[in-house]
């Protein structure tokens, strides 16, 4: 079943985005990602209160364990840290849930 990566970026600065953006990429899709939604999209309040965020991605894995495997690799925790030089990040896993509403 397909999970999705939900990171909202608070963007400081852009000095680690060049290093970044390729080599994250390629992880994304070392592990069967793909982006869903990122960078260059239009971010339109519908409702609520919170300040939205400098960007919004949404990654899409065929599985949870292979969403899971990105944000593990060894590889990318060198990545996240660049990351983390010029952005705050909360990043979330959504998967379906068995609980009905």
């Amino acid at each position: 079943m397909a999970a999705y990566i939900v990171a909202q970026l608070d963007v400081k600065n852009t000095d680690w985005q060049k290093a970044y953006g390729p080599k994250a990429g390629a992880l994304v899709q070392k592990h069967g990602g793909k982006v869903f939604a990122g960078a260059g999209y239009a971010l339109e309040r519908l409702e609520g209160k919170k300040p939205l965020p400098s960007v919004l991605f949404i990654l899409e894995f065929p599985s949870a364990e292979q969403a899971k495997a990105w944000d593990n690799d060894p590889e990318y925790a060198q990545l996240i840290d660049l990351r983390q030089t010029g952005a705050d990040a909360d990043i979330v896993v959504l998967t379906a849930s068995t609980r009905t509403v």
